[in-house]
């Protein structure tokens, strides 16, 4: 158990306790840096409050000593958080799509919670889509499903070759997203790829849509830097749900917490509770 905060005299904004649905904070765990047991620990021990997923990225946990992985997923556990496979299942659909039964057999004995399922890389039927998430479900997991406007979201590509790729209709993504959510996804994952990254202007207009066609509740929205968690923050309040690096949980919840923040937020973010 967490021990009284330091200052608890002062003032914050109150927002929900964990296991919360609002305001969940996801985060990136290894992949750009390993992030191994003993770093995650000094995280947990230091804001463990304010995480609730720990997200692998680029299949970094295939790479990994199995013991190594679960002494990670139990230490995440520990802490109220929940542990994510990140984007993979693509690569499985890919490379040997009969092994995706074994592949959600596997995330589902080490201790994995939510699997995501990415679509950004793959041209594939959204039936066929929601049917992974119903094996998902089946095999005892959460489904978090991806959506995108950009073909090709999730790599490394220049904004010039995503622009020559395109963009997606945006209407597309959520009857995608309200197809998952009927057949019992937990939550939706948006895609930050040709919104508010690898663009030249923000498509906030798409953020309002989808906020709007799938429910800000059921979304969780890729927040690649400060600017982007501070304007979703700005827009939607700081119950917003929001994917981070592990390397900005604190200033985001400086931000929700209405501590501090940039000139746009400083003393301007409140919660209220009734």
């Amino acid at each position: 158990m967490a021990s009284a905060r330091a200052f608890d005299f002062l003032p914050i904004n109150e927002r929900e306790s964990k296991p919360r649905e609002r305001g969940l904070t996801e985060i990136r765990g290894p992949y750009y840096d390993p992030l191994g047991k003993r770093q995650l620990a000094d995280i947990y021990d230091t804001c463990g409050e304010f995480v609730d997923i720990l997200k692998f990225s680029g299949g970094s946990f295939t790479l990994m000593p199995e013991n190594t992985l679960q002494e990670i997923i139990e230490l995440s556990h520990k802490h109220d958080v929940k542990v994510s496979t990140g984007g993979f299942i693509e690569r499985v659909l890919e490379r040997c799509p009969e092994k995706v039964d074994d592949y959600l057999d596997e995330c589902k004995r080490l201790g994995f919670d939510v699997v995501e399922i990415s679509s950004g890389f793959l041209a594939i039927p959204q039936d066929d889509l929601v049917r992974l998430t119903e094996a998902v479900i089946k095999h005892g997991l959460q489904a978090k499903p991806e959506i995108n406007v950009q073909f090709g979201a999730g790599g490394t590509s220049s904004v010039e070759a995503l622009e020559q790729q395109g963009l997606q209709d945006p209407s597309d993504a959520i009857r995608e997203a309200r197809r998952h959510l009927d057949a019992g996804a937990y939550k939706i994952m948006v895609e930050s790829e040709g919104i508010t990254e690898q663009v030249r202007e923000w498509r906030t207009d798409i953020i309002s849509q989808i906020a709007e066609g799938v429910g800000l509740e059921n979304a969780v929205f890729e927040a690649a830097d400060p600017a982007v968690y501070e304007w979703y923050i700005k827009s939607f309040g700081p119950e917003v749900n929001l994917f981070v690096d592990h390397s900005q949980i604190l200033e985001l919840e400086a931000m929700r917490a209405g501590v501090w923040g940039t000139n746009d937020l400083f003393g301007r973010v409140r919660t209220w509770k009734g």
